[in-house]
């Protein structure tokens, strides 16, 4: 897969006028599933809310309209994602039970937890990438640091002071916090919680001082203030957040760190599932309310193939294995 671009609102707009083709091939395929009146059930590992959810129920959307039946979004959190997982990879494998798979579950709990009772590459089959999300670095207002060399500088005279949260275990914001501190030498200690909502809840009221999440949980709080912007955890800064520095900007090149969401379905769905649920949701992802709300928020659609979302995946093993390993991750 060729290394990801910020697209601009316009360009992902006119991609909008190709998502009647793919829909038609959609439709064109495999006509005896989904059966009329029967319900997809797509289970998104974490509370409602978070960026996981805002994506998994915006693409879901437009697959219902696509498929012509209803995808319902089924919140299952807790536990790093892996009773979601299990879950789906005992599910029986007939398109009916799908799961939103995202950086920690794919590409980190394989290294993190010694037995979680699946495979992530046995039990499951890729389906497509739904999209990149850039990672946003955020502190309360309260926090005596205005840039991320003055938080790093702070915490380091202050080992103690700063707790940050995220929405669960080998949750996107967690590795991004301990990549971070892995990057940067700063203190702060982990408090994971059960979703974006309830963390993001503790975090506006100053019980907690950091946060790492991804620009449809953030870019709104960040824009009126009520969360001070540290730094982007992309290449280059965002069209929507022109005034936050990226971290490699901020004295530490090379960095990079992108929150990411796809989907899987059970190891032996029938191939030509996969391919018609690749295409339906490529057809999503390229639908005017999608395209334009992810522009906003300066995501990266994806709907390749199932086998250039697999090459992802194992791309992203190979480079979070190391990082686990050098961070010292674990599942707290």
């Amino acid at each position: 897969m060729t290394e990801p671009h910020y697209l601009t609102r316009r360009t992902l707009l006119a991609a909008g006028a190709a998502a009647a083709l793919p829909a038609t091939v959609v439709h064109a395929q495999n006509a005896a599933w989904p059966s009329k009146g029967r319900t997809v059930r797509f289970i998104v590992p974490f509370v409602p809310g978070g960026t996981s959810d805002i994506v998994g129920r915006a693409v879901t959307h437009e697959l219902t309209r696509i498929l012509g039946t209803t995808v319902m979004v089924d919140n299952k959190a807790g536990g790093g994602g892996i009773p979601a997982m299990l879950e789906t990879a005992r599910a029986p494998a007939d398109g009916y039970t799908l799961i939103q798979g995202h950086v920690g579950s794919l590409a980190v709990n394989p290294f993190i937890y010694n037995n979680p009772g699946y495979d992530v590459n046995k039990d499951f089959v890729p389906v497509t990438l739904f999209v990149k999300v850039p990672s946003l670095f955020v502190a309360h207002p309260s926090v005596p640091a205005n840039n991320l060399q003055e938080l790093v500088e702070y915490s380091k005279k202050n080992p103690t002071e700063l707790n940050y949260a995220s929405a669960g275990n080998a949750s996107a914001g967690h590795l991004a916090m301990e990549y971070l501190k892995l990057t940067t030498g700063l203190k702060a200690t982990h408090i994971p919680y059960r979703g974006t909502g309830p963390a993001l809840n503790d975090l506006m009221a100053g019980r907690i001082q950091l946060f790492s999440a991804g620009t449809p949980a953030l870019g709104t709080h960040i824009k009126k203030g009520t969360l001070r912007g540290i730094a982007t955890g992309t290449k280059a800064r965002l069209p929507s957040l022109p005034q936050m520095p990226t971290v490699a900007e901020s004295g530490y090149p090379g960095f990079e760190s992108v929150q990411w969401y796809g989907m899987l379905a059970p190891a032996g769905t029938p191939p030509d599932v996969v391919k018609r649920l690749q295409l339906a949701c490529a057809a999503a992802l390229k639908s005017p309310a999608v395209a334009e709300r992810f522009a906003h928020e300066d995501a990266v659609p994806g709907g390749e193939t199932p086998e250039q979302f697999a090459a992802f995946i194992a791309s992203e093993q190979k480079r979070w294995k190391d990082i686990v390993a050098k961070a010292g991750i674990r599942a707290d």
